[in-house]
């Protein structure tokens, strides 16, 4: 066992369940076929990591043939904060000492940047990857901080600077990633590095 972890929560790949806000205009049918792109190179991303055990959290239901011979878990809680402090903490418990968790619809997020996250908490106490809508794609913490996760504006803008602003008034050490942007509507995926893999639904 590795003292560091990576957490993938990766919602379950329903049709009409995933990419809601770019379905309105493409269609359920094609956003069904992004996010199954999407969770595709996140699983090949994850597998290049070193030194780190790799845990899948399902949003609701464990899927076998998806990262095949890694530990994988059905999330709880009622809201995002919840099911992330969830994961979070079962995975102190287990004593893993660097932990870091990331989402599956993020084309350009790597092996590089997953690592430079589990660098990050070498020397602070927490990391995030920003993403462009104000929110973050990466999160990681060397214990378990419970106020990220508590009455927090979860997918609306302005949730990082506000999670990072109460680390510091805390006193906690905190570093930020690259910043990249996930896909949620039919700009994000024309501006992303997957658009030529699209091009017929960008015409």
């Amino acid at each position: 066992m590795s003292k560091n972890l990576l957490i993938v929560f990766a919602k379950n790949i329903k049709l009409g369940k995933v990419k809601t806000r770019l379905a309105k205009t493409v269609g359920d049918d094609a956003a069904f076929d992004v996010y199954k792109h999407l969770v595709e190179l996140t699983e090949k991303q994850t597998e290049k990591l070193e030194n780190c055990d790799i845990h899948i959290h399902f949003s609701d239901a464990i899927i076998s043939n998806k990262w095949v011979n890694k530990e994988k878990f059905v999330q709880r809680g009622s809201d995002l904060g919840e099911r992330m402090r969830n994961a979070f903490m079962d995975s102190f418990d287990k004593d893993y000492e660097k932990i870091i968790g990331v989402g599956t619809d993020l084309p350009d997020l790597n092996a590089e940047i997953m690592q430079a996250g589990l660098n990050a908490l070498k020397n602070n106490d927490c990391v995030f990857g920003p993403a462009e809508d104000g929110g973050y794609y990466l999160i990681g913490m060397t214990k378990m901080i419970p106020c990220i996760f508590e009455d927090k504006p979860w997918s609306q803008d302005g949730l990082l600077d506000i999670t990072i602003a109460q680390l510091l008034q805390k006193g906690y050490t905190v570093k930020t990633l690259t910043e990249l942007n996930d896909i949620d509507n039919i700009n994000d995926l024309r501006a992303s590095s997957i658009a030529e893999n699209f091009a017929h639904l960008l015409k």
